[in-house]
């Protein structure tokens, strides 16, 4: 009875932490969106929970973790089912159908921590805010070490020795970069329109390097209406966004 007791208690006070977490996260990300990400202090962020600064960085060691916080979930999300694709399955494809199985579920994995729109929108805040830009930049870069590692580890190769899995995992995250310039110059911020430019971005990889351009029987992939944006350099569309800057990486 008594164990049963403790462990109730500590159910709670999981869901208490858990909770606690999600205020701070929703609160933080609503007055970057309201006011910016450099103009947001801490001290404001744990006004609007009523929790003081200590509680704060229980949670989150910088104003930036909880910047990327559900982007970190989008990254462990992929990272899942990376690790959960057939063994015997080709590396590029292993990693595409895990972007495609991680985007089947993106709904799930957000709406358990915030909205859809406002994660999107917390994209375009990220890749319009130079500090956050170049923290996007590191993370992608540290992402794409630790995705080569488990490539490597499962074609049980050396990702030291051998060269392969960091060209894959590069060509892959090169597509995926591509994917977020054009998402980002675009008038669909939605999760849907990010799944059609990945699929349609990663399916053009291999005839962009290999094929033949000229041959009589290529096919030209085109994007969908409404998915491009303006070229680079010109403004979006949306009030007070600022352009897509080269080298932010969607998230896989």
């Amino acid at each position: 009875m008594k164990r049963q007791v403790a462990e109730c208690r500590l159910g709670l006070r999981e869901r208490k932490k858990r909770r606690t977490r999600e205020a701070l996260l929703l609160a933080a990300l609503d007055l970057f969106q309201a006011q910016g990400y450099d103009r947001t202090t801490v001290d404001e962020i744990v006004e609007v929970v009523d929790v003081s600064q200590r509680t704060f960085f229980r949670y989150f060691a910088s104003k930036e973790e909880v910047a990327f916080a559900v982007q970190e979930t989008v990254e462990a999300a992929f990272l899942e089912e990376l690790r959960a694709r057939p063994l015997g399955e080709p590396p590029f494809d292993a990693m595409r159908r895990a972007a495609r199985c991680m985007w089947s579920r993106i709904g799930e994995t957000l709406e358990a921590l915030i909205s859809v729109d406002l994660h999107m929108r917390t994209y375009r805040m990220i890749e319009s805010t130079p500090a956050l830009v170049a923290a996007h930049m590191r993370r992608g870069m540290a992402l794409e070490r630790r995705i080569a590692a488990l490539v490597a580890e499962r074609e049980g190769v050396d990702v030291e020795q051998d060269p392969r899995p960091r060209v894959a995992v590069a060509a892959f995250f090169g597509a995926m970069r591509v994917t977020g310039q054009v998402w980002g110059r675009g008038s669909d911020t939605s999760v849907e329109s990010l799944r059609e430019l990945t699929e349609l971005h990663l399916g053009q990889l291999g005839p962009a390097l290999a094929g033949d351009w000229r041959a009589a029987d290529h096919r030209q992939a085109r994007l969908p209406a409404g998915k491009a944006g303006p070229p680079a350099g010109v403004a979006r569309p949306s009030a007070g966004v600022a352009p897509e800057r080269p080298g932010v990486v969607a998230a896989p």
